[in-house]
């Protein structure tokens, strides 16, 4: 419909106190008076390269963690605020970049005409859903929810066939979870307790908020808490949905509408408007069969609860500010530990680049991305990809026949760079500066619709999975592709005034872990073309994975709070990647250097040492105890402090660079390594 309830925020805000965000920004190409000299770089590598900048840090009171990222995120939000606020000021031409994002823009700050509205956008959901008779007619209502975006019951939609990537095909998954995950639901310590009894309050004071009596509030909040936690048993766990295997189950029309007997599939479809197909991934039929149960155990009256539910959720922050306010102090407060909401106008900027994001990245990166950097940048992933190239064939564990696949899927990859080539336009979409709720509902219709009309089309790989603007780097295993947006392209990752050592550490290693996606313990079940294919010798295949074993392990035995430890299964992808990433972009950087002049120290450090302290600034940051337990809970990446000090302490290079030596607590006597 709207918006998804995000539980990590990355807009911007000002640190406590009397210290703006800009106090902590690295205006030098590299800044030693980030570093905490009285820290021993062989024992605490984090702390060494970070340990003063992050003493000094105050979490702003709007966040729920800070570092790095965020601070570029800022920094590439308030040129995106200079750009918003421009075209809400100009008269264009309708349907142009500037109106669309300008009237969204102005109708999200628009606050007298949503706190009018009040809860009158839900008026006609509520009466949809009253309406429902039968199972039949559910099924056409989720249907209607799930075109606005409602994630109500399951998932729906295009997705490339993972065994043909080259086509697309209709594709069911779990979901209807307002909880981060099923573990959410099902554990029994005390701190998941204590989240459940919020839960169920911040659903009490919802159900208020629409006009409920406390009792009847109570009682249907209840309610929703039942549905959920059986939906979040049949579920699989953070864990399993890694595996490939827990996603695909691809069956005929006829087959899943067997399975789940109870939930109308043709009135579902037939509502959806979707594009005719025989058959149909079913990700998780475990799940789909339970909610087929669930439809004749559960009164139709309780599953209208949830469905009113389920919209009143989505719905709340393009609503009024009670709406708002009760969706951030469970959301916000509650699950990541964050004091104050962010401005208005950080939220709204976030909402158009969620909404409308292609017409506004293309006027951010006239300002913040330039074509040499575009050039540099396609010039480290060369060195990178010459180095993988050089590392796989010096492997003493693979065999040749593994390595010459390897290497044909290496060499297939595809790169993206700053922004899409081809533009895909948003011709068709309305939006004006009438009313915020209509403009998202709207612009959430116009996107799922496009993404439901891919059925049975072939995939489209000029397509990009992220907005210019946003800070981070994707690697897609079905197209075999690596993407990094521009908003990433910039200080700390990127810096065209630092060095070589610098930037190879920091956006070298980052473009090293995108690679090494495709070879990780899930990215290296798919083969050139991006189709879920073993190219293993079995024999291959067991070394790998007890090299991953290691990684796995290792990451395992990090306390992160009293009692709480990293998952190092749920986050094995991402370390593998940062693993291999630091130990190709480290290639890469010597190879660089090859018949020129040895570089000369710098502030006191060699080249090899700079590599390294590039690399451990960019994880520079710190979070709540709040939002590091829901880290480790549903997040695939590790703890900043450990994507520092886990790979570095498995490599010989590092301990070579820093002098460190056997008992020092950054050389591992088990060390990992795969690529």
């Amino acid at each position: 419909m709207r918006f998804s309830n995000a539980v990590r925020q990355i807009g911007a805000g000002l640190v406590l106190g009397a210290l703006s965000v800009t106090t902590f920004a690295q205006t030098k190409a590299f800044d030693i008076t980030r570093m905490d000299a009285s820290a021993q770089a062989c024992d605490d590598f984090f702390e060494y390269a970070n340990g003063t900048w992050v003493k000094n840090l105050e979490i702003p009171a709007d966040r729920s963690r800070f570092g790095s990222f965020d601070i570029l995120a800022d920094t590439n939000r308030n040129v995106l605020k200079t750009v918003l606020e421009s075209a809400e000021n100009t008269k264009a031409a309708q349907g142009s970049d500037d109106q669309l994002v300008g009237d969204f823009y102005a109708s999200c700050m628009d606050e007298s005409a949503i706190e009018a509205a009040g809860m009158k956008p839900l008026d006609s959901y509520f009466k949809e859903i009253n309406k429902i008779k039968d199972v039949h007619e559910m099924s056409k209502v989720v249907a209607k929810l799930h075109d606005e975006g409602v994630p109500a019951v399951f998932r729906f939609g295009a997705s490339p066939d993972i065994k043909n990537s080259t086509v697309n095909i209709a594709s069911s998954s779990q979901g209807g979870l307002s909880l981060p995950n099923r573990d959410y639901y099902t554990k029994d310590d005390a701190k998941s307790q204590e989240i459940r009894s919020k839960f169920v309050q911040y659903v009490t004071n919802m159900f208020a908020l629409v006009g409920e009596d406390a009792a009847q509030a109570k009682a249907d909040a209840d309610i929703v808490m039942q549905i959920q936690t059986r939906l979040a048993k049949a579920s699989k766990a953070p864990i399993e949905l890694r595996n490939p295997e827990a996603r695909y189950n691809k069956i005929s029309f006829a087959d899943a509408q067997s399975l789940t007997p109870n939930f109308d599939w043709n009135a579902y479809v037939k509502e959806r408007g979707a594009p005719g197909f025989t058959e149909i991934n079913i990700g998780q039929a475990d799940f789909f069969k339970e909610v087929n149960q669930m439809l004749t155990d559960a009164p139709l009256a309780q599953w209208k609860t949830y469905l009113r539910w389920m919209t009143i959720n989505d719905a709340a922050p393009s609503l009024s500010k009670k709406f708002v306010d009760e969706n951030f102090d469970f959301y916000g407060r509650t699950l990541t530990g964050a004091k104050e909401q962010q401005p208005r106008w950080r939220r709204c900027t976030g909402a158009v680049d969620g909404t409308v994001g292609e017409a506004l990245g293309q006027a951010y990166v006239k300002r913040a991305f330039t074509p040499e950097a575009k050039a540099r940048m396609d010039a480290l992933i060369n060195n990178l990809f010459a180095a993988y190239r050089e590392r796989l064939a010096q492997l003493d564990w693979m065999s040749p026949e593994t390595r010459q696949k390897a290497l044909e899927k290496l060499n297939a990859y595809q790169r993206k760079i700053g922004y899409p080539d081809k533009l895909r336009g948003y011709a068709g979409l309305k939006i004006d500066r009438k009313s915020y709720f209509e403009n998202a509902v709207r612009a959430s219709e116009f996107e799922v619709n496009r993404d439901l009309q891919d059925i049975g089309k072939p995939v489209d790989r000029t397509r990009w999975g992220m907005t210019p603007p946003t800070v981070n780097a994707y690697y897609s295993p079905v197209t075999n592709e690596i993407v990094f947006p521009a908003g990433i392209l910039q200080p700390p990752f990127f810096n065209a005034n630092a060095d070589d050592a610098i930037n190879y550490g920091a956006i070298g290693a980052v473009i090293g872990h995108e690679i090494t996606h495709g070879f990780d313990d899930q990215g290296s079940k798919f083969d050139a073309q991006g189709n879920f294919k073993s190219w293993w010798t079995e024999s291959d295949r067991k070394q790998f994975e007890a090299k991953a074993d290691c990684v796995s392990n290792q990451f395992s035995s990090y306390e992160v709070l009293p009692g709480l430890n990293m998952q190092g299964k749920l986050t094995l992808g991402e370390n593998i990647a940062d693993l291999g990433g630091l130990t190709m972009a480290y290639k890469a950087y010597q190879k660089s250097l090859e018949g020129k002049p040895r570089p000369a120290n710098i502030d006191g450090f060699t080249p090899e040492q700079r590599f390294f302290l590039g690399y451990a600034q960019v994880w520079a940051g710190k979070s709540r105890d709040e939002a590091t337990r829901q880290q480790v809970q549903t997040d695939p990446h590790a703890i900043g402090r450990f994507r520092v000090n886990g790979p570095l302490s498995n490599l010989p290079v590092f301990a070579e660079a820093f002098q460190c030596k056997t008992g020092n607590k950054m050389v591992r006597d088990d060390r990992c390594q795969i690529w």
